[in-house]
């Protein structure tokens, strides 16, 4: 059975949907928690909110500044998140630095967060094919002369948690490719204290809870540390929203039963979702 998110409606009967009575529990922060919660509403599921962690604006922007002073310097920007996004053109707001300064240089942004970047910026000159970092490095490998460029990458400060590998690697691998590149923090991302959940861990552990949607490795280093032991989630089935997620949580000991592999829009994780249901 294919189902297809633009036939299902909210007045179509709860019981007629793939996620009816299906709690799942969404531990992505709430910028993005309430977006993948409304994806799970439509296909007839009952979001559990609980963020393992949360993204916020940074406590000190030295770098950051230095880095939006000199932004005529920069050929590229490329943006991995929305957080980066917003928080990227909230500084330079707060700077007074003109949006007209980044008229000679390419702005890159993964899948939906393209509308973003296009309402702040009025322009996005390259979504890769894959939303993903290793989808940005393929397609800056294909231009000619990029190893000549200097290249922006707005990201994460990660507090309280490992890093996860991902941006490191999407550096790395740009470096090989011979391109200059510039790595700036932006906004923050912590864990969130535990001690606020019990009664959602008390679901998890009673098996009360159908399915754990992580959007991110630090989502799930986060909820290792709230729980006890494997133990403690063994009756759930677990979500992750594309392959790289995936392959980190796998690391991290997590055993993954649903994979999306449209991971482009929250959209793709709910309908991926509600396919493990669909007999």
């Amino acid at each position: 059975m294919h189902i297809e998110a633009t036939k299902i409606n909210l007045l179509t009967p709860c019981s007629e949907l793939p996620l009816h009575n299906k709690r799942i529990l969404v531990t992505a922060p709430r910028n993005y928690a309430y977006r993948l919660s409304e994806e799970i509403i439509k296909k007839g599921g009952l979001p559990v909110l609980m963020p393992t962690i949360e993204t916020c604006y940074l406590s000190n922007y030295t770098q950051l500044d230095n880095a939006l002073n000199r932004i005529k310097e920069f050929d590229w920007i490329i943006f991995t998140s929305r957080n980066g996004i917003i928080a990227f053109f909230h500084r330079m707001n707060d700077l007074k630095i003109s949006i007209s300064v980044l008229e000679n240089c390419q702005l890159c942004a993964l899948g939906k967060d393209s509308e973003s970047l296009f309402s702040f910026s009025g322009k996005v000159d390259l979504i890769p094919k894959e939303s993903s970092p290793t989808g940005i490095v393929a397609e800056l490998r294909k231009m000619s002369q990029i190893h000549e460029k200097k290249l922006l990458v707005p990201a994460p400060e990660v507090v309280d948690l490992p890093e996860p590998n991902v941006i490191p690697n999407l550096i790395t691998d740009l470096e090989n490719l011979g391109i200059n590149v510039t790595r700036v923090p932006t906004y923050m991302t912590r864990s969130i204290d535990k001690n606020i959940y019990s009664i959602e861990l008390d679901l998890i552990r009673q098996g009360k809870i159908d399915v754990i949607a992580f959007s991110s490795t630090a989502e799930i280093e986060s909820f290792l540390r709230m729980v006890n032991s494997p133990r403690d989630y063994r009756d759930c089935t677990i979500a992750c929203f594309g392959p790289y997620t995936t392959a980190n949580a796998e690391k991290l000991g997590v055993e993954v039963s649903i994979v999306s592999t449209d991971y482009s829009s929250f959209a793709g994780f709910a309908e991926a979702i509600a396919r493990f249901f669909v007999v």
